[in-house]
């Protein structure tokens, strides 16, 4: 009897996770709607600074629910920091365009934030 644990093959590990062309029944992914002041998300890529962001529990599971109704409804799979990534740029768009009357600037006016 041996005491080695089994591990997932090199196709288990490095398997591709965006649906392929050839399955009939694979939602195709919606392409993402340009931000406005043309600013986007970055995307998928190695990125050079980190921050780290303390979220309460409700606004943690909003965020996994939110990610799995992109994957689920929408057919498109992203991480959460992607997901972030959007939201911070839509965000830094709506300011650009809108100024005072923004959406950010609402909210962080609005008592009690």
């Amino acid at each position: 009897m041996t005491r080695r644990a089994a591990l997932p093959g090199a196709a288990e590990l490095f398997r591709t996770t965006v649906p392929r062309a050839d399955h009939a029944d694979a939602p195709e992914a919606a392409p993402a709607a340009p931000a406005r002041s043309g600013r986007s998300g970055s995307g998928r890529r190695k990125h050079d600074a980190k921050i780290t962001v303390y979220v309460s529990d409700e606004e943690l599971l909003g965020l996994e629910q939110a990610r799995l109704a992109l994957r689920a409804d929408h057919g498109i799979a992203v991480d959460r920091g992607r997901v972030v990534r959007e939201a911070v740029a839509a965000a830094l768009a709506d300011l650009d365009e809108r100024g005072a009357d923004s959406e950010l600037v609402r909210r962080l006016r609005e008592p009690g934030e």
